[in-house]
């Protein structure tokens, strides 16, 4: 058999087109699987990195389906978005032409590697029928008040006259005009997924064993809970007074009431009320008002990685205890997103207060110390536990039982509350751009915001519009956004924000779910829902490890509270594949160091391209492009492919009744090697995950079956390597598979039969202080005794003379001789 890998290739992807051989079946009464890698943004080629992650997702799919599974494998295209709106300003282009060419052109390149996913499944979520359900959910948040709308802070550019996302800001300024950012309050929509938080901890728990740690960790570090302490810093009298008797206290919220006595000043974020207050009556020189201002042009984001600044108030609160007057400031470290926008600061013990204090000239009070006692001069905050000191009645108390008791004070003298606070924000859903989903509401002067009405959905995107990168289009049309009220009948404007893409991305594994024979119908089918869900694997990059898995995760609860499925958790388990790098980095144009996956199919064929990428790195580490890996991995399929002309009609008839006892050593240690990479499937498609560890094994079985010629032995092999790497190198696979077996060993799930794993006998190593010197067989049962004398004799040469301290047996595998000198 002559190996031609696009002859086979061709033939192969086009039988399994004709044939749809990969569509689920509508059988519910079968086990069934659910695959997923995370679909692709549409822009134009796919990478090397698009490889990765579908060869994988592929393997899984092909191995359930051999395992005689109902598999659901689909792939689609997250296709709103803003490179399709800055590739129409580049090209003149419409973001929906650019778009859909680019899908046409991917679907191809998806395809032409042989990837089993489902036709029938895959859709763009800029489809209209998709926009549809989407806008149906979002009216119903909408109604069971889980979605709002209120004021938010955005990026905005004053000479284009856009809000630009966070990407789109490069040291503070727009990318496209280079004119520094502003931080500007406008209307936005928010989903009330901080209702949830609790939820989505607590059900991390059931993922441990599934999910990778240091996710689970990235996760909970994002919700963030914290327990602590609320209360109120009242206002002085003079402050009271400045602020025209506006304000009289405001909340602040501490995880550490240990330290109350030790708060030398408190800090306000720049967006706090009070801080806009002053501002907007001009309570401080100019000079510190300009100062907060510059403060609210930079983005919370941003500022984490600023150094510390504040500009104070000029007015004092009073401390809740001891009546002490304490002075305010406003701070960049504060945020008005976490605990109301205000703190109280500990500097002797929390270092970013600390640095401040150190940077203002601010009071340090130390109020706990360790067994080394009162810390003069301090260079960096005492974050360690210790006993309270200057703490008034819970002085001499062990700091860990005073914040219990310090919250009881407090509670029992109806000063504060003992409070549950998550670090997780309220996710804001509306961006001021064109090419997104638009969101269903309707601008009433008599009714205010209106849902638009479920026979009117969807609400669809107009297409004669002008991308510039100069406002919304939307905003901006002549005709679309003029309506009708749905409540009242009168003139009204449509909203003009359009979603954000992750919200998208929340929900496509359901509709991927749900036959798409319902899809006019159903969003989605809470029968089908009930049978596909959840994902059993679900295969992405790390970089999706916080906002795109906690918004699936909250928007499956979140739909399930709506009554449209009885899903809660999205996926079962999850693999966070490694990045593809070249010389040490990451792939990109940039740097010039892209491998375009086209060549590498065009040159090699579609599985040396996925060989290599399953065979060069276990798939949660990174992978180094290796041009001469390619090569082997090339060679490796030749092969394998040319050999299988070793199996004969001989053994194909008769290899099922392969006498173990009759074979040679030789013809025994193929079918051991064999059989030992049948387990090595098992294990690494439902466990390890380490296909890396299951091509060596193959190729290790492969050069055992050349060292022998029996046909019964090579057709067994065959039989069974045909069917392990079929997931890795389906198309040669089929091809062997069918011209030999006429594909009956895809239909059979393999047994390793534990005969060929008993022995005649082992070969051990015989290692002299660590360095392999010779081999020996011994019997399988042989005695420690009868191995070490063996191992003495055959090493004669290298112990002569020599005194032996220490002799080890390691069963199956070694002997070490351990010589002095």
């Amino acid at each position: 058999m002559e190996y031609s890998a696009k002859a086979i290739e061709d033939k192969w992807q086009k039988f399994w087109s004709e044939n749809k051989s990969f569509e689920p079946e509508d059988d519910k009464s079968k086990e069934k699987k659910y695959i997923l890698s995370m679909f692709p943004y549409p822009s134009g080629r796919i990478h090397m990195g698009h490889v990765r992650n579908y060869c994988l997702g592929d393997a899984f799919a092909r191995h359930f389906r051999k395992s005689d599974f109902n598999v659901l494998h689909p792939i689609g295209w997250d296709s709103f978005g803003m490179p399709a709106e800055n590739a129409a300003i580049k090209h003149k282009s419409h973001p929906k032409k650019w778009t859909y060419e680019n899908i046409d052109y991917m679907k191809d390149e998806l395809k032409g590697l042989g990837l089993s996913f489902s036709e029938t499944r895959e859709f763009a979520t800029s489809d209209e029928l998709y926009t549809k359900w989407e806008q149906e959910f979002i009216i119903k948040m909408y109604e069971e008040e889980l979605l709002y709308r209120k004021s938010t802070t955005v990026n905005w550019c004053e000479p284009c006259h856009t809000v630009l996302a966070n990407e789109q800001v490069e040291e503070g300024c727009c990318w496209r005009c280079d004119t520094p950012v502003e931080q500007k309050e406008m209307p936005g929509y928010y989903i009330g997924i901080t209702k949830y938080a609790q939820e989505l901890l607590d059900d991390l728990d059931g993922l441990k064993d599934t999910w990778p740690s240091q996710v689970l960790t990235m996760q909970e570090n994002w919700i963030g809970r914290s327990e602590g302490l609320e209360f109120k810093f009242e206002l002085s009298i003079d402050a009271k007074n400045k602020l025209n008797r506006s304000f009289s206290k405001y909340l602040v919220f501490t995880t550490r009431p240990d330290t109350i006595y030790g708060i030398s000043y408190s800090a306000l974020a720049p967006e706090h009320p009070i801080v806009k207050y002053i501002l907007e009556h001009k309570l401080l020189p100019e000079k510190k008002l300009q100062a907060i201002k510059d403060m609210q042009k930079v983005s919370e984001r941003d500022r984490a990685t600023q150094n510390k600044a504040g500009v104070s108030l000029e007015i004092d609160v009073m401390h809740p205890l001891t009546g002490e007057t304490i002075p305010v400031w406003v701070a960049n470290f504060v945020l008005a997103s976490y605990g109301g926008g205000a703190v109280m600061a500990v500097p002797a013990h929390d270092q970013r207060d600390f640095e401040f204090a150190k940077q203002y000239d601010l009071p340090i009070k130390q109020v706990i110390v360790g067994s080394d006692g009162l810390i003069e001069n301090q260079t960096e905050a005492y974050v360690f536990e210790g006993e309270l000191i200057n703490s008034e009645s819970f002085t001499g108390l062990k700091n860990t039982k005073a914040k219990k008791a310090i919250t009881y004070h407090f509670e029992q003298n109806s000063l504060g509350i003992k409070k549950v606070n998550f670090k997780l924000r309220d996710w804001g859903i509306s961006r001021q751009r064109y090419w997104g989903a638009p969101i269903p509401f309707v601008h009433c002067d008599s009714c205010g915001l209106v849902p638009e009405k479920s026979e009117n959905l969807p609400i669809a995107l107009p297409e004669d519009v002008e991308i510039t990168g100069e406002g919304n289009p939307l905003d901006t049309h002549p005709t679309w956004k003029y309506t009708s009220c749905p409540k009242c009948g009168k003139d009204a404007t449509r909203e003009t924000d359009t979603l954000d893409t992750f919200v998208q991305s929340s929900w496509y594994f359901l509709r991927y779910a749900t036959n798409p024979k319902k899809w006019n119908e159903e969003g989605i089918s809470k029968e089908d829902s009930d049978y596909w869900m959840d994902v059993d694997q679900y295969i992405g990059g790390i970089e999706h490890a916080i906002l795109h898995l906690l918004y699936a995760r909250f928007f499956t609860k979140a739909l399930n509270s709506l009554g449209y499925t009885n899903s809660k958790e999205p996926f079962k388990k999850l693999l966070t594949q490694g990045m593809v790098l070249k010389d040490g980095a990451k792939m990109s144009k940039s740097k010039g160091n892209v491998v375009d996956p086209d060549l590498i199919v065009k040159n090699y064929g579609a599985d040396t391209a996925r060989l290599f990428m399953m065979f060069a790195a276990p798939p949660t580490k990174e992978l180094e492009w290796n041009d001469s890996a390619v090569e082997g991995a090339f060679r490796f399929i030749k092969k394998f492919f040319e050999r299988a002309s070793n199996v004969t009609q001989v053994g194909v008839d008769g290899f099922k009744n392969i006498n173990h006892n009759d074979l040679s050593k030789d013809e025994k240690n193929a079918r051991k090697k064999v059989y030992e990479a049948l387990q090595k499937s098992n294990e690494v498609f439902n466990k390890t995950y380490t296909f890396n560890t299951l091509i060596a094994s193959s190729m290790e079985a492969l050069n055992a079956l050349s060292s022998q010629k029996n046909e019964l032995v090579w057709t067994e092999g065959y039989y069974i390597l045909s069917n392990i790497l079929e997931p890795i190198i389906p198309h040669a696979c089929w091809e062997i598979s069918n011209s030999l077996f006429k594909k009956e060993n895809f239909n059979n799930t393999l047994e390793v039969k534990e005969e060929v794993f008993q022995m005649d006998s082992i070969n051990l190593a015989v290692t002299i202080n660590g360095k392999k010197r010779c081999e020996i067989e011994v019997e399988p049962n042989a005695s420690k005794e009868d191995i070490l004398a063996l191992a003495k004799e055959n090493s004669q040469k290298w112990i002569e003379g020599k005194e032996i301290i220490k002799e080890i047996v390691v069963p199956n595998k070694l002997v070490n001789l351990v010589i002095k000198g």
